[in-house]
């Protein structure tokens, strides 16, 4: 049986570093295109869609929150103000580096924990909010991110998205 930690904090660092990874490459193009942070940093799939900056910004959120209520630790402040791709790299490495510093053992008791959002109506067990909210929340804004880029020209492939296996 996996702990609420297993599929938590390995799972999220591991997405993060490959966000990480996009970003460099996005970087790259954006350099080698003589392409603004500002432009990529403004993307969007439609025109009521966030933008690439927003998904970046929530899917850290949503490591970093769900592994904070999952072990009671305050989660970091972020003030969503990124305007440059080296800002957005610098917030997934904090996410990644907070996720990473909270103990195994303060996952204890996470299963039994129940999850209030302020914008849901109903409160969640730790198991619906794992799996049916965090885990497709998660990889829904890092889909997207990689869709924003790949759409554009960034020579990205599944191997990026993925990672090492």
């Amino acid at each position: 049986m996996f702990s609420y930690y297993q599929l938590s904090v390995p799972v999220y660092t591991r997405a993060l570093t490959q966000l990480s990874h996009l970003l460099d490459k996005a970087m790259e193009f954006a350099l080698s295109k003589k392409v603004s942070d500002e432009t990529m940093l403004g993307l969007r799939l439609a025109p009521d869609m966030l933008p690439f900056v927003k998904q970046i910004q929530i899917a850290c959120d949503t490591a970093k929150f769900a592994a904070a209520r999952f072990s009671d630790t305050a989660a970091p402040k972020h003030d969503d103000n990124e305007k440059t791709f080296a800002e957005l790299k610098q917030r997934v490495e904090q996410t990644i580096a907070f996720i990473n510093s909270i103990p195994e053992a303060a996952f204890a008791n996470a299963s039994q924990k129940t999850i209030q959002l302020s914008f849901l109506p109903n409160p969640m067990t730790a198991e619906v909010y794992l799996l049916q909210f965090v885990a497709p929340n998660l990889y829904f804004h890092i889909s997207t991110a990689y869709a924003l880029l790949r759409s554009n020209g960034v020579e990205i492939g599944k191997a990026d998205f993925l990672g090492q296996v």
